[in-house]
């Protein structure tokens, strides 16, 4: 097939009730919609037999989590590229055209997403992904549109296309064959920066990744681990931390490290001072002690990424500190950004 819908579903009867109809009308004639079920125990798969029994179904015998899911759902769809959708997003009229031309005539790019808005404020962007994203030199990602937690209104400001070093997974577009090359997304991330360091290993390996916001979805995001969500914040940092050990060159490794050491310690103390979250506190600390714990299982990974350079300088990995533009020089905004 030529494209592959793959939307990855654990108990979200009521997000496929109301954001499949719209991939289902919307969506391209050459496209196949598939739903890969993580062990749903809500009534989801008996809701897509009684209602959409033309649907494909993928069905996974436990809760993979996202990262694992999608690659071992992926195994069972031979298609020229996937589109890894989540369950809450809402897509609109002609969505895809501008995600198959555009890679259909650049071989050199390897994955692209649209703009992601909000679905409930529809004018600003959503946080997930916004126009497109970026890292800084430690490690932090922003995006055209969102850096922290300042999340901008979209006036067209950035209705262009552009290089990116990460597309987002909540509508993740891929060719097949550069997603396998790369070994797909990490398992072990279970959820949270998987998709980020899938675009870094790519561009470590010379392939490129944009954004092409002529093509637009709504998303509604935190449907499964809301923000706030101990869990979620453990995941992030673990890791976060994870990805720059694979991926970051032997040159910057050591110094981006130290800094993240510190620089890891003074949130979590600053979110238990300031904020008074104790559960945020505890998840910044388990997951500097869950990084250091599974380190030795990552070195052949990092062999091997390190290995297969072919980029030595990647634009799209910024070499300013995000934290230093955001709170020094108040920069809040990605176009105020050097």
């Amino acid at each position: 097939m030529k494209i592959a819908i793959v939307i990855l579903n654990w108990n979200g009867r009521k997000m496929l009730e109301q954001y499949l109809p719209s991939v289902l009308e919307y969506s391209r004639n050459d496209a196949t919609v598939i739903v890969a079920d993580n062990a749903s125990t809500d009534g989801s798969l008996a809701f897509l037999a009684e209602h959409y029994p033309k649907v494909e179904t993928i069905f996974l015998d436990q809760n993979y989590g996202f990262a694992e899911g999608y690659n071992r759902a992926l195994r069972q769809v031979d298609a020229e590229y996937y589109v890894l959708l989540n369950s809450d997003v809402e897509v609109t009229h002609h969505w895809l055209e501008p995600l198959v031309e555009y890679m259909d005539n650049h071989e050199e790019v390897a994955a692209c997403q649209p703009k992601l808005l909000s679905f409930v404020n529809r004018d600003k962007f959503e946080y997930a992904g916004a126009s497109g994203g970026y890292i800084d030199r430690y490690g932090y990602p922003f995006c055209r549109g969102r850096l922290f937690d300042t999340v901008e209104t979209d006036n067209g400001q950035y209705d262009y296309a552009a290089p990116v070093l990460w597309a987002t997974g909540a509508c993740l577009f891929i060719r097949s064959k550069d997603y396998w090359m790369a070994n797909g997304l990490d398992g072990r991330f279970f959820a949270h920066n998987e998709e980020i360091d899938l675009c870094w290993r790519l561009h470590i390996m010379g392939r490129q990744v944009v954004c092409l916001p002529d093509s637009v979805v709504y998303h509604l995001g935190g449907g499964t681990l809301p923000k706030g969500n101990p869990r979620k914040t453990f995941l992030n940092f673990r890791n976060n931390l994870t990805m720059l050990y694979k991926c970051l060159p032997d040159e910057e490794l050591r110094h981006v490290m130290r800094w993240r050491w510190f620089l890891d310690y003074l949130a979590a103390w600053q979110t238990l001072i300031l904020n008074r979250n104790l559960g945020d506190f505890r998840a910044i600390y388990r997951a500097r002690k869950a990084f250091k714990h599974w380190l030795p299982q990552f070195e052949e990974d990092r062999r091997q990424i390190q290995q297969s350079r072919v980029a030595k300088d990647i634009p799209e990995q910024k070499h300013f500190s995000l934290l230093w533009q955001y709170y020094a020089h108040r920069r809040r905004i990605y176009s105020q950004l050097p």
